[in-house]
This record gives structure tokens, sequence and C-alpha cells, in this order.
């Protein structure tokens, strides 16, 4: 016959078993975005936007069906120059980093409030998509009246004219 004391001791390596078990399905991913934008005056008194986003998953299984949305953009302030402002890859393996960028043109002038951009993605132990969300991007001021150095007495100021 068993004793009370190994009885207790294959009870509670039982329970330490199940809890284990439990941590262990708790592997999924863990998605980190960062969204940048940066404007870029052209000479023709435009202006060009520059987003990048950066997707990392930063959990310990893959990701599968991740796609991206970022549709802050109104079609009446901005033009997509290049790329898109959507984009769909298979999957995200653990630790791995996803990148995509667009261009746009700004249309109207004013201050600019982009919301974040939206990533779903497939986890295969689950029925519904999940979903991530960016940084938000931080304001841009768009077409902004920006006053123009003058380079001499920059010059002049270092140089100690």
């Amino acid at each position: 016959m068993a004793s009370p004391i190994s009885k207790s001791l294959i009870s509670v390596l039982i329970a330490l078993f199940l809890i284990s078990s439990s941590f262990a399905s708790s592997d999924v991913p863990f998605i980190v975005a960062h969204k940048k934008a940066s404007l870029k005056r052209l000479k023709s008194g435009a202006e060009r936007i520059s987003v990048s986003i950066d997707i990392h998953n930063q959990g310990t299984s893959t990701a599968y069906d991740v796609s991206l949305t970022d549709d802050s953009w109104p079609q009446d302030k901005f033009d997509v120059i290049s790329g898109n402002i959507s984009q769909s890859w298979e999957r995200l393996d653990a630790g791995g980093i996803l990148s995509h960028s667009f261009e746009l043109d700004a249309k109207v002038k004013g201050m600019f409030h982009g919301s974040p951009a939206l990533i779903t993605f497939r986890i295969p132990t689950k029925a519904a998509l999940q979903e991530a969300y960016s940084t938000p991007m931080l304001p841009l001021d768009v077409l902004a009246e920006k006053p123009t150095e003058n380079k001499l007495e920059l010059v002049c100021y270092f140089s100690l004219c």
C-alpha cells in the first residue's frame, strides 16, 4: 500500500503536470507594430508623405494569414503615389519582422492626425481572426508654411564675420 505522503506527492505531481500543460498551450503570437510617417517637401510646392509600418512577432508561435490595413488616409486629402495602404502575408514566424511602406501626395493643407494601422492574423488554435494595432503616428503639419533660413546669416555667425 502507498503511504499518505506518496499519495499526496503523486497528487501534487499530477496537478503540476496539468498546470504546465495549460501554460504550454499559451504559445501564441504576440504582434507589435510601429507606424512612422515623414514629410518631404518637393520643389514644386507639393509635399509627399512616406509611411512605413514594421510588424514584429514577439510571441512564441507563428501567426498565419497576416494582413495590414492602414485606411487612415482619406482620398479627398491624399493620393497614393507608390505602394498600397494594405498588404497581406502568408505567415509571420515567431521572432520575425515584416515591413511595409508606401508614399502619398498631400492635397490639403493642415494638421493631420492619422489613426493606427490594423493588423489581423490567424492562430491555428482559435477560430476567430485576431487583431492588433500599430502605434499611433505623430501629428503631421501638411503643407505648412515653413520659414526659410537665411544661410548667409548662419555662415557669418559660425565663421564670426
